[in-house]
C-alpha cells in the first residue's frame, strides 16, 4: 500500500496542533472511503500520536482506504498549549476533525471514525457526544484500552456512552485500566468487549491482533 504522509501544524484553540496526516494511494477513478481521526494515550506518561496503538490503528484505517489523521495533544511535540484533563484535548480533536474536511471533504460527504487508545479513546467518547448532538454522528468508533472509572495515578474518568456498534478492544493483563472498569462501564449500556487474553495496556507483541480484530468487524 502507498501512502502520502505529511507533518502538519494545525489551528487549534490555544495555538498550533501538530498532526501526522496519511492518505492512501487512490486508484483511477476512485475516492476516500472515509477520515479516521486516531487520538493517542496520556500525554503525563508520554504518550504522543507516534504511539505503537495509535499507529497502528492508524495503518488499519488506511488499509480500509480512510486518510487517517493523528493529532498531538496539546503540550506534546510542537503542539502548543498545556494538558487540560480532556477537556481542551476534546476541543483539539473537533479543530483536527474541521482542518480534515476542509482539506479532503469540504461537502462533509465522507464518513468519518473516530479511533483512540486509553486517554485518547476516553477524548473520542466526548467528541463523539459533540457530533452527534450537532446532527454530525461518527460513522463508527474504536476504542482499545479504554480509560474509565478510576486509573491508578491519574483520575476518576466518565466516560461517555458510545453507540451499540463501537468495536471495544481490551487486554485481559491491563495494569493501567483493569478490564473490570471497561466492563463496568460497558455493562449498563450492553456494549460487547473484545477481550485479548494476557493482553497488557500497550498490548505487546499483540497489536497485529488489533488490527485483525477491527478488519473482521468492520462494515
Amino acid at each position: 500500500m502507498t501512502v502520502s504522509a505529511s507533518n502538519l501544524d494545525v489551528a487549534g484553540a490555544v495555538g498550533n496542533i501538530e498532526v501526522i496526516m496519511e492518505i492512501p494511494s487512490i486508484p483511477h477513478g476512485g475516492r476516500l472511503r472515509g477520515i479516521a481521526l486516531v487520538a493517542h494515550p496520556h500525554p503525563v506518561g508520554g504518550g504522543a500520536n507516534t504511539n505503537k496503538v495509535a499507529h497502528t490503528l492508524a495503518r488499519t484505517f488506511l488499509h480500509l482506504g480512510y486518510a487517517a489523521l493523528r493529532p498531538n495533544f496539546r503540550g506534546v511535540g510542537r503542539s502548543e498549549g498545556t494538558h487540560d484533563e480532556g477537556i481542551g484535548e476534546v476541543d483539539d480533536l473537533m479543530a483536527t476533525l474541521d482542518f480534515a474536511h476542509a482539506r479532503l471533504d469540504p461537502q462533509h460527504e465522507l464518513p468519518v471514525a473516530l479511533a483512540g487508545f486509553s486517554f485518547g479513546a476516553y477524548c473520542q467518547t466526548h467528541l463523539a457526544r459533540r457530533l452527534a448532538a450537532a446532527g454530525q454522528a461518527a460513522k463508527r468508533l474504536v476504542l482499545v484500552g479504554t480509560a474509565a472509572g478510576f486509573v491508578e495515578g491519574t483520575r476518576h474518568y466518565d466516560t461517555e456512552a458510545v453507540p451499540a456498534d463501537t468495536i471495544l478492544i481490551h487486554g485481559s493483563a491491563d495494569s493501567t485500566v483493569p478490564l473490570a472498569n471497561v466492563l463496568a462501564w460497558a455493562e449498563p449500556q450492553d456494549l460487547p468487549v473484545v477481550v485479548i487474553p494476557g493482553a497488557d495496556h500497550f498490548f505487546h507483541r499483540r497489536l497485529h491482533l488489533i488490527r485483525d480484530i477491527i478488519l473482521r468487524a468492520w462494515h
